[in-house]
């Protein structure tokens, strides 16, 4: 299948509403039942004002988080206009076109 992958970079702090940025949307992929989701946290990383984030022993708030997506056209459109509308979301992310699909038979994976 051919589909997009949405990588969102955002820092551990990072809030929307009540909740973490990076688990709101989690939670928001899950809503619109995309197929998956996957948080990264990553040590250390430049931010778009040229200011170092970096997770510190004590004190992971500035942690910089990646929430990366593979999703279809349809499910692209969809999620990117549920985010343009969102009241108070400022957010990065980057939109590759990918080339997606399964391999095997997923009852071997059960057997294993």
């Amino acid at each position: 299948m051919d589909g997009y992958q949405l990588t969102f970079f955002t820092q551990q702090e990072r809030r929307h509403g009540r909740q973490q940025l990076c688990q709101w949307l989690l939670t928001l992929a899950q809503s619109m039942q995309i197929r998956g989701a996957t948080l990264v946290s990553a040590q250390e990383g430049l931010g778009s004002h040229h200011r170092l984030h970096s997770a510190h022993f004590f004190d992971l708030s500035d942690q910089p988080v990646e929430i990366t997506m593979i999703v279809s056209a349809e499910e692209c459109d969809a999620l990117m206009e549920r985010l343009r509308n969102e009241p108070g979301l400022h957010l990065f992310y980057a939109k590759s076109h990918v080339e997606f699909g399964t391999i095997g038979d997923p009852a071997a994976e059960v057997a294993a």
